[in-house]
């Protein structure tokens, strides 16, 4: 059985070696590179299950790569970051990275959460597309089978995430769910991400198919409904 390819992105040798270790210790096939073209051209060579990227990073930083790869691939993105600023980790997420660390990380922690999105992953290409439907509302067409969203017949870029979050609100729509139940929804209750992640996936969301706020409504002090 082949193993899931892990690329490993960071200007520290030292946490290279030391997530190398670790992540094939666990049962990964593991490439590491320290430089932002590289990135760029192992993710055209490679099928990576999952990729993280330390956003400081010289000459190409890893807000630039993440954006630059975002659409080459639809692998969960999980940022590594010394700095433990709020903009960094919006910014990273409007990008379409689905996970943020800080620096200084548990090296258990970051192991488990890689696993989680993996895991999520998988039970995501194993769901029969019997299960899966095509919803059209007010000229957008959100695929379930394809992961395809288009607005008035041009197709619009959702990242992994941001796709789950729409088709979950869809597939509950005229009913209110809170950031809890939509956070747990997408990223498991196994997760102990920042519940907060899930207003800056809508807030992206609605950006590209929803700018009016006519579908995607706030329901303040309670959460989000899908309103035809």
């Amino acid at each position: 059985m082949e193993k899931p390819k892990i690329l490993v992105v960071d200007d520290d040798r030292d946490i290279l070696i030391l997530l190398r270790k670790r992540l094939e210790m666990e049962g990964y096939e593991v490439f590491t590179v320290s430089e932002g073209e590289e990135v760029i051209r192992q993710v055209k060579l490679n099928n990576f299950a999952l990729i993280v990227l330390d956003i400081v990073m010289p000459s190409m930083n890893g807000l630039d790569i993440c954006k630059a790869i975002r659409n080459l691939v639809s692998a969960p993105i999980l940022l590594l970051s010394a700095k433990d600023r709020e903009i960094d980790k919006v910014v990273g997420l409007e990008l379409g990275a689905d996970d943020y660390i800080t620096k200084p990380f548990s090296i258990d922690e970051l192991t488990a959460r890689i696993k989680s999105h993996l895991r999520r992953e998988m039970r995501s290409v194993s769901t029969p597309v019997s299960n899966q439907k095509v919803f059209q509302f007010e000229g957008i067409i959100i695929n379930g089978e394809t992961y395809e969203v288009s607005v008035d017949g041009v197709t619009v870029h959702l990242s992994g995430k941001e796709f789950e979050i729409l088709l979950h609100l869809v597939r509950n729509r005229n009913l209110v769910l809170s950031r809890e139940q939509i956070y747990n929804a997408v990223w498991g209750f196994e997760d102990n991400g920042d519940i907060n992640t899930v207003t800056v996936y809508l807030k992206n969301i609605r950006k590209k198919i929803d700018p009016d706020h006519r579908m995607i409504i706030t329901i303040w002090g309670i959460g989000y409904k899908f309103v035809i």
